[in-house]
């Protein structure tokens, strides 16, 4: 289990000491998770040094902005973390449904970039990664091996991106930017549904022992990481939501299923509010719903396996949404002739439709699947249900000219627009969902046996012991262990707040 981050203690001394000789050298002080749980408890001497720091920039004291309370800038603190509230102007329900906003987070405009720091940090403080020798790989279909790049670069060694062919031409000039070498870049065939090829490849590249797989399906370091810093900001964002609103409710928790990471603030949300989790996926890769396949465009939501870390058994529901509305609405959102259409024609407010641009294509997802939840659960205007914008449509200016290329001919105007609204958005009804008995759950959990115990050679008891959620619980147990092992590094290190 070593590969999967449950260490809490130094494993290699050796690899301890070199990493804390390069973090004096290079000037890197680690954030604890509880200071990217809660910002202001983050040195008042860091803060006012992160002035003059640029959010993109491969900084150190970037580290300390790897949190949900950024502002639009991305250079100072908010007390609520920043948020769209879509009306039922746009909706068609009177659920309140909330997105909190991913592209506030550095460098990569994406709280990818978390899941990278809670999958790495546990590695750094237990001497398993030597930044001095070994290189960093990030196996991903996008946002999760940028952040990982971003922080590798930061820490001064080799990181390598491994994500399919076939993601957004933005991705890819990002990462040109960021590498150190082209060959760090590794291109995997296929696309958003091919993450079996990713691991084949990541198979390969591990044979050679100067390379350290960071493999975020399976990485308990990024369950601990949302269910901890992200379940704790979207409680924030509700209880400040609902201030004065004694009637109000938490009905549901939306969250693609990608590596299963940002779904861990689910079970944080649940055990506080009570709040149903709904894990979404493709519908033209219905692997949760009905142990389907198939290819998909919604970019961010690898698929045809069960992510090590999903908690299924605590899964209230599986919504699946089609890329084809996810592809449409990303025109409808951010050309001049679909704005428009949603200002004259169906009144949505004018400065809302200018915010529209903060969702990409999982986070257009992830809305689809909260309005499908509200209708599904008949819920009213008391009901909040908040979901995750995972980054923005910077990521996908040309995935918008395919779109049009591909749903329009080459052309999209008014007609068009009208078009968008009726079959992508006005007509999300309740179709491919399943709210789940424990004998679906069982299913899905049974469904991981063949990625996790015959591919990848995770032992039967450890699988098996994933199904009890007092296994869960018991993981929180290693984040106070965590940070005090990073508090001690900081402490090796004399790199001063």
């Amino acid at each position: 289990m070593a590969r999967l981050g449950l260490e809490r203690t130094v494993v290699d001394t050796a690899v301890y000491e070199n990493t804390i000789a390069r973090f004096k050298e290079a000037g890197v002080l680690l954030p604890t998770i509880g200071q990217l749980k809660d910002p202001s408890t983050i040195p008042a001497s860091i803060r006012e040094k992160l002035k003059d720091v640029s959010p993109d920039s491969p900084h150190p004291l970037n580290l300390f902005r790897v949190h949900w309370f950024n502002d639009g800038a991305r250079t100072g603190l908010t007390d609520v973390p920043e948020h769209i509230e879509l009306p039922p102007a746009l909706t068609g329900v009177k659920a309140r449904i909330v997105l909190a906003l991913g592209n506030r987070f550095p460098m990569i405009n994406a709280h990818k970039v978390l899941a990278a720091y809670g999958c790495l940090v546990p590695r750094l403080v237990t001497g398993q990664f030597d930044p001095t020798k070994h290189r960093a790989v990030w196996p991903s279909t996008g946002n999760y091996c940028r952040g990982g790049v971003a922080i590798s670069r930061i820490l001064g060694c080799r990181g390598t991106a491994v994500l399919p062919e076939n993601m957004s031409k933005e991705r890819f000039d990002w990462l040109d930017k960021w590498v150190s070498d082209p060959s760090d870049i590794v291109r995997t065939p296929g696309s958003e549904s091919n993450v079996k090829e990713i691991y084949d490849t990541c198979a390969e590249l591990d044979r050679d022992p100067a390379n350290i797989i960071f493999n975020q399906f399976c990485e308990f370091g990024n369950y601990l990481i949302h269910r901890n810093c992200t379940g704790a900001a979207l409680e924030t964002l509700y209880t400040s939501l609902t201030q004065g609103k004694p009637g109000a409710k938490l009905a549901a928790y939306v969250s693609a299923s990608g590596s299963g990471g940002t779904l861990a603030a689910g079970d944080h949300l649940k055990e506080k509010f009570g709040a149903r989790i709904v894990a979404v996926e493709a519908a033209e890769c219905p692997t949760l719903l009905n142990n389907g396949f198939g290819e998909h465009n919604i970019q961010g939501i690898g698929d045809k396996h069960v992510p090590y870390i999903h908690n299924v058994m605590n899964t209230d529901m599986i919504a699946a949404v089609s890329d084809q509305h996810s592809d449409q609405l990303m025109v409808l959102f951010n050309t001049p002739e679909g704005r428009k259409y949603l200002v004259e024609r169906r009144g949505v407010d004018a400065a809302l439709v200018e915010r529209l641009s903060n969702f990409g294509l999982s986070s257009l997802c992830n809305m689809l699947a909260a309005i499908k939840t509200a209708r599904y659960y008949g819920l009213g205007e008391d009901d909040v249900i908040i979901t995750v914008a995972t980054d923005g449509a910077a990521m996908y200016g040309s995935e918008i000219d395919k779109a049009i290329g591909r749903y329009f001919g080459g052309r999209f105007d008014a007609v068009n627009a009208g078009e968008c609204w009726g079959q992508s958005l006005a007509a999300t009804t309740t179709d491919h969902l399943l709210e789940l008995t424990h004998i679906e759950r069982q299913r899905i959990f049974n469904l991981g046996y063949f990625t996790w115990v015959e591919q990848q050679g995770v032992s039967l008891e450890d699988f098996t012991a994933r199904a009890r959620q007092s296994f869960w619980d018991g993981l929180q147990d290693l984040v106070p262990a965590w940070d005090a092992m990073i508090a001690e590094f900081n402490a090796r290190t004399g790199v001063k707040a």
